[in-house]
């Protein structure tokens, strides 16, 4: 995101800030970089409880991966009053002198470092600032205040549109039996017999066949409205993600585009052989090539949290940990890292999203991240 930042003062920026992330901040340190008056976006960190100098020099070091970045204005978002701080003036002193001392030191200038604290507001760099500092009134938005965030949920769910997956799922899994098999010798296994299973669900037959062409199923369960999605086309997209080839197929897919589906499936399957999977087609992973279309990314987030909250187990677990690396690529590692965790808590130590969480525990951002976008 690239803003003209036409601030009058530091209390007309500070109101400016939550707009630029999208909610209110707090126990936050949010960094806004600029080239020349323009904003290149702004980046929120968790508010350190300790070791300042580790969490300047990792904040700044993320700063210094935007090329044109040559300025940034810093704020503190926290709890504590400034009335505790009557000596220092400003709560957070330390942190602050810590990353002016390494912007200093990458040679990007700090327009201005501000804070917000429980009581008052302030600059660091103000020494006109008055102990007590200034009333939070200055900060009200006459356009109308913003969530406190960040805050982040799984979208409502009917307990009987749940109950109605479910039953699908059943009917779907005994579908896939019988189109299928579920022994070894294929993908899914030699086709079972028709005299041991019980009549399937026509509409689950039906479904099933989508099976035959998973990167058109994918596809048009993304183009899809996700609250509008058949009982069945939701049940098939969460069996597909409680398998994580299929999910990763599905996620791959998603980022590079329809015409990559065939190609990712077929690679897959030969991984599962033994082959060695081409790197260029995992590199999107790791945060690194074309940065994927944010609408796609966003319809992603739409389709599969929508799974997550009617499902349960590994498919409620794959839908939460693609939402998360979804999450991730755009640059939200506080969402990413919400979704990882309700991941995990579904299924411990599930790949993909211990994978994401590792990511946004590391501060690491995919390279797209620091690029800007085409016009």
């Amino acid at each position: 995101m690239n803003t003209i930042v036409t601030a009058a003062d530091p209390a007309d920026f500070l109101r400016l800030v939550p707009r630029l992330i999208g909610f209110r901040p707090a126990r936050s340190v949010v960094a806004i970089p600029f080239a020349g008056t323009r904003s290149l976006g702004a980046v929120r960190f968790d508010l350190p409880d300790h070791d300042v100098e580790s969490f300047a020099a990792t904040s700044l070091g993320i700063l210094c991966r935007i090329p044109d970045a040559t300025a940034v204005a810093w704020v503190v978002y926290t709890d504590e009053p400034f009335a505790a701080h009557l000596d220092d003036a400003l709560p957070h002193r330390d942190l602050m002198t810590a990353i002016e001392r390494c912007a200093n030191a990458c040679g990007i200038k700090v327009h201005d470092a501000l804070c917000v604290a429980s009581d008052a507001w302030g600059s660091y760099l103000d020494p006109a600032c008055p102990p007590s500092g200034w009333p939070l009134s200055d900060l009200v938005d006459p356009r109308g205040e913003i969530d406190d965030g960040p805050q982040f949920s799984l979208p409502g769910a009917d307990p009987a549109e749940v109950s109605a997956v479910a039953d699908a799922l059943k009917a779907l899994d005994a579908a896939v039996r019988v189109l299928c098999g579920d022994g070894p010798g294929s993908s899914f296994g030699r086709a079972a017999s028709y005299a041991s299973l019980e009549r399937v669900d026509p509409s689950a037959l039906a479904a099933a066949t989508a099976l035959d062409d998973l990167p058109t199923f994918f596809e048009d369960a993304l183009l899809a409205e996700a609250r509008s999605a058949e009982v069945f086309d939701t049940a098939l997209l969460a069996w597909c993600f409680a398998r994580p080839m299929l999910r990763d197929v599905a996620l791959s897919q998603w980022c590079l585009g329809l015409g990559a589906g065939d190609e990712l499936l077929e690679a897959e399957l030969r991984h599962r052989e033994g082959e060695h999977y081409p790197a260029r087609l995992a590199r999107h992973m790791w945060g690194e090539g074309e940065r994927p279309d944010p609408a796609r990314l966003n319809a992603v987030l739409s389709t599969t949290t929508r799974v997550a909250a009617l499902t349960t187990g590994t498919s409620r677990a794959g839908a939460l940990a693609v939402a998360a690396w979804s999450s991730w690529a755009l640059g939200r590692s506080s969402q990413a890292a919400f979704y990882a965790r309700l991941a995990l808590e579904e299924v411990p130590e599930y790949g993909l999203a211990e994978i994401v969480l590792a990511f946004t525990s590391a501060g690491h951002l995919p390279d797209w991240a620091f690029r800007r976008a085409a016009a």
